[in-house]
């Protein structure tokens, strides 16, 4: 016999005074049992190696940009509202310069994960490209969902993102390939970057490690940074391939491929990428080919935007950031970036500046001034002839080259309105 009855009939048995006060004071023992257990680990405590169970990928698509979507020009609001007419049932929502900052403390100050050196140093930060790679991270940890560079296109619906062979509920991340060129792995300029999954676009559950963790390593990085330099963080200086290695692609990379190798429990590199034929599902994290996120680069095999793997485009119009962190370039013969990671280009290159390096002091520097000359008259060619350009959208960094707006070509089914 249980429940109330037997209760009854068991109290039954005990003196009077004993009947009146056993009540309360059961009740006083569960509170001082529920009072214990909310004493449990804290979400703070325990996010590094826990990893909570979703089902699915929030149906979010967040960007980040200088003002909100009211105040885009016609560029970015051509290749932005792809975004929500392609997945009209995600939400979508833009983070600016001028809610940034809220976001962060409310997510990641006292009320939030308290972690007051997050806020801090995203407060101290004045390098906009560290400041967009790093918000990118910390609104992915927290929300999930799907992140695009402003200057992304969707070609097709997020739907199509995970392949049909593979069970959402088993996949933390959906990542690219940008990158694929090992063979020049040991180049003391391409090296760190000629193997780097893509950043622009990603999609991610809430909560996985790896991006807190990538987060913890910027802020070690960056502090790190500024003492070397023996400045606050509001004045470090950073190169190209310092934005790379710290914040951007070559940093999100290594933080993937250690997690991986965290969940399969053997060390993970990128001979499991190169030259993928297929997707792979390693570790949690869907790796994608270099066509999805990457296509029409003109390196890493990437083919074109007509194909059927080519899931978004990036226009670059939004990719100024370099004009603030230069690459190495040398006086005469420039950046090797140009060469596009074409192996003639990179070698003529190479053999180019350790002949430089050999010539006298004095022939080093007629070659230099020869080479000023030369880039003066090209640069005074190139505004003269942006005239003839007037009244069409350039591209950044690309003087006298014009913007290719998306363009209307038929899908599979015929249907001659989808955007490539």
């Amino acid at each position: 016999m249980h429940g109330p009855i037997a209760a009854a009939k068991w109290t039954a048995f005990l003196p009077r005074q004993i009947q009146r006060t056993a009540a309360p004071l059961c009740g006083i023992v569960m509170l001082l049992l529920c009072f214990i257990s909310s004493f449990g680990p804290s979400e703070h405590d325990t996010y590094h190696w826990e990893i909570p169970q979703h089902e699915k990928f929030p149906r979010r698509i967040w960007q980040t940009w200088k003002v909100n979507p009211f105040g885009f020009d016609e560029r970015d609001h051509t290749v932005a509202k792809t975004w929500p007419q392609k997945n009209p049932g995600h939400r979508y929502e833009v983070l600016t310069d001028q809610n940034d900052l809220y976001y962060v403390e409310s997510h990641f100050g006292p009320a939030g994960l308290n972690r007051p050196d997050i806020v801090y140093t995203y407060k101290s930060l004045t390098a906009k490209i560290i400041k967009a790679d790093l918000l990118r991270y910390l609104i992915m940890y927290v929300e999930g969902g799907l992140y695009a560079d402003i200057d992304v296109e969707a070609l097709r619906p997020i739907e199509r993102f995970i392949p049909s062979r593979f069970e959402e509920k088993e996949i933390d991340m959906v990542i690219g390939i940008e990158v694929d060129q090992p063979e020049f792995k040991d180049h003391s300029i391409l090296g760190p970057k000629s193997m780097s999954f893509c950043q622009w676009t990603f999609m991610c559950k809430p909560k996985v490690p790896v991006m807190l963790q990538l987060i913890d390593n910027i802020i070690a990085w960056i502090n790190d940074i500024a003492r070397e330099q023996q400045v606050p963080i509001s004045e470090v200086k950073l190169d190209f391939d310092a934005v790379l290695s710290g914040t951007g692609p070559s940093a999100f990379t290594r933080a993937i491929l250690s997690y991986m190798s965290s969940k399969t429990g053997y060390p993970i590199t990128w001979d499991t990428f190169h030259a993928m034929d297929e997707s792979k599902l390693v570790g949690g994290v869907l790796v994608l080919t270099v066509e999805a996120f990457a296509a029409g680069q003109g390196h890493s095999d990437s083919g074109n935007h007509n194909a059927k793997q080519a899931l978004v485009k990036h226009h670059y119009h939004a990719s100024k950031w370099p004009t603030n962190h230069p690459r190495y370039k040398h006086p005469v013969f420039g950046e090797v970036e140009l060469c596009n990671w074409v192996d003639e280009c990179v070698k003529q290159w190479d053999e180019n500046v350790a002949t430089f390096r050999l010539l006298p002091v004095e022939e080093q520097q007629k070659q230099i001034a020869a080479q000023e000359a030369i880039n003066g008259a090209q640069a005074g060619l190139t505004i003269q002839g942006l005239g003839d350009l007037k009244g069409l959208p350039m591209s950044p960094g690309e003087p006298g080259i014009p913007y290719q707006p998306p363009v209307q070509i038929p899908n599979e089914f015929g249907d001659s309105n989808q955007q490539l």
